[in-house]
């Protein structure tokens, strides 16, 4: 294979940013992952991953809709770790996935896509794919920041 076989970079990221926004005003479903049809924040990850990257690396399984979940493992911080790149909390960076807890003793339990350095696209309850502000009250929440991993194959816009 050549280098020009492989994606850069610069290519991932703008894949990610295009896709991501491309869902924005799908209705909020819980645990669907159609674009258009209905997503929750995971099932927004989950759809960019497949359209971006292929198959998904594993299946998330059943996971409750509560953000304030009191108890349980991490999965969603853990898969995170087990498949993408794990970067600094304080430097987000467009197409940057990122993770949040509603308080620290809680397991993370909310994603997004940063679109931005300041703002991410996620599925909201109750109403649907929007981008927000990374405001104060959403960036003390970070529970971890990643970056997709690179693909195999090149990169197309679907």
């Amino acid at each position: 294979m050549t280098q020009s076989d492989h994606p850069t970079e610069g290519a991932l990221r703008e894949a990610i940013l295009y896709e991501a926004l491309s869902w924005v005003g799908t209705p909020y479903r819980h645990q669907a992952s159609r674009k258009g049809v209905g997503c929750d924040c995971l099932g927004l990850l989950r759809g960019v991953w497949r359209s971006v990257l292929g198959c998904e690396p594993e299946e998330p399984g059943v996971y409750s809709a509560d953000w304030a979940e009191c108890c349980g493992e991490e999965r969603l911080l853990s898969a995170a770790r087990r498949h993408c790149i794990e970067r600094a909390h304080a430097d987000p960076q467009p197409a940057d996935i990122v993770l949040f807890r509603w308080r620290t003793n809680l397991p993370a339990k909310h994603v997004g896509i940063m679109t931005a350095t300041d703002a991410f696209v996620h599925a909201y309850e109750g109403a649907a794919v929007v981008v927000s502000p990374l405001v104060p009250q959403w960036r003390r929440r970070i529970a971890g920041l990643f970056a997709f991993p690179m693909p195999l194959s090149s990169i197309s816009r679907k």
